[in-house]
């Protein structure tokens, strides 16, 4: 292999009596490494946007539920025993899902109320710790009131940020919660109401949860709703949210009907489904920036061969075989092959860096995320560098061919 290294770097390294095959190569050069750049920077937001979501669901959705088909449901205490022991779970915790209407001196809006048990320490908000969360929606109060010795305090809710912005509420101002649920009094059904004062605000950026979700105690959620003791799901938090499933089979095989177990890949699965076909489709198309810089590597190798008859044709007559001359021209195609992966993925890398510290790209008010997210992960790197070499090498396959097949009597002839 060292003669077809030293002749393939010495058509490289020599100067062309056409100016035009060089000028191709530069451009092979050149597309192979704007595509590989285009790659590696795509397919490095589309990754951070992909995690970027999945950071902000689940800082605010249990890894796992555990459900029951005829709704709400009591006695759930045995359940959580069951599950307490088992080495993957970090978290448990009670959760209670109900709809309500939000009414402020001035606004009114519907609401999806959360009841949960901050005292579980469990990571149900983003943002808070289980101490903060514990000081804002206080202790399990039945009575909807806490008697101090001077005053009544009413029990805390926490907002989206979205929700209180559109209800005109800030922390400490009180709210009226409103249940679809009702009992009836002298004068007919009045709906179930409480009145919380609120503690805080959290901003997930996700705008279906900023701008309709509240959370509350869970005893404060279950007076409200009018389902006493009953809960809606057990939430789980597990030590890898990426074996999840592996962790539910193996371990949750002994919930039978009517319960039933959800994870977040299951109940998210059209979004990231999306994200991972926008992922493949992206790089598909960008894929063809290196297939037309491959066309060119080809060219430039065919107009090689035809400039170079009189070589190849001495080389045969001094006894050199098919396979010699067609790896002189293949190891050519692959070194600007490989020069301009090289490139590409450098100043890919490069790129991301700079994109992923400073704030060069903003996104509108649109986006889940303020500034374009970027995670370069090392095996779609290697993925797009090894794409791009295989192409490489796939092109240069057909002019190699016909340098080997090439008649040296006729090259010496005609040349």
């Amino acid at each position: 292999m060292a003669v077809e290294f030293f002749i393939a770097g010495k058509y490289l390294r020599a100067k062309r009596k056409e100016g035009f095959i060089s000028l191709i190569t530069f451009l092979a050069v050149a597309g192979v490494m704007v595509g590989v750049m285009a790659l590696v920077v795509v397919i490095a937001v589309m990754s951070g946007a992909e995690n970027q979501f999945r950071k902000q669901i689940l800082g605010l959705e249990p890894h796992i539920l555990v459900m029951n088909y005829k709704g709400s449901y009591d006695n759930y205490g045995p359940l959580i025993a069951s599950l307490e022991d088992n080495p993957h779970i970090k978290e448990i915790s009670p959760i209670l899902f109900g709809q309500a209407m939000i009414r402020t001196s001035h606004s009114f809006s519907g609401v999806m109320v959360r009841g949960i048990t901050p005292e579980n320490g469990s990571p149900l908000i983003k943002g808070f710790t289980p101490a903060q969360l514990e000081e804002a929606l206080g202790p399990n109060l039945r009575t909807g009131l806490k008697i101090n010795t001077k005053t009544h305090t009413l029990p805390g809710i926490i907002l989206g940020k979205a929700l209180a912005n559109s209800v005109g509420v800030i922390k400490g101002d009180k709210v009226i919660l409103m249940s679809s649920k009702s009992f009836i009094s002298p004068i007919g059904q009045i709906p179930s109401m409480k009145r919380f004062i609120v503690k805080g605000t959290f901003e997930s950026g996700m705008s279906e949860y900023d701008s309709m979700l509240a959370y509350v105690h869970l005893g404060q959620a279950q007076q409200l709703v009018s389902a006493k003791d009953k809960i809606s799901a057990i939430g789980i938090w597990v030590d890898d949210v990426f074996k999840v499933k592996q962790i539910r089979e193996e371990y949750f095989n002994f919930i039978e009907y009517p319960f039933y177990v959800r994870d977040w890949m299951d109940i998210n699965q059209s979004l990231f489904s999306a994200l991972k076909l926008e992922k493949t489709a992206m790089f598909i198309i960008l894929t063809l920036i290196i297939l037309v810089a491959a066309f060119n590597i080809a060219s430039a190798l065919i107009m090689m061969v035809m400039e170079k008859s009189k070589d190849i044709a001495v080389l045969k007559a001094m006894g050199a075989t098919h396979t010699i001359i067609r790896r002189i021209f293949i190891i050519k195609g692959m070194i600007i092959g490989i020069f301009g992966t090289f490139l590409g993925t450098l100043f890919g890398v490069i790129v991301c860096f700079f994109l992923k510290k400073y704030d060069f790209i903003q996104l509108p008010d649109a986006y889940p995320f303020s500034k374009l997210p970027v995670q370069l992960e090392t095996m779609d790197v290697l993925i797009i560098s090894g794409s791009a070499i295989l192409i490489c090498f796939i092109s240069t396959l057909y002019p190699s061919y016909k340098a080997s097949k090439m008649d040296p009597v006729e090259a010496i002839r005609y040349g």
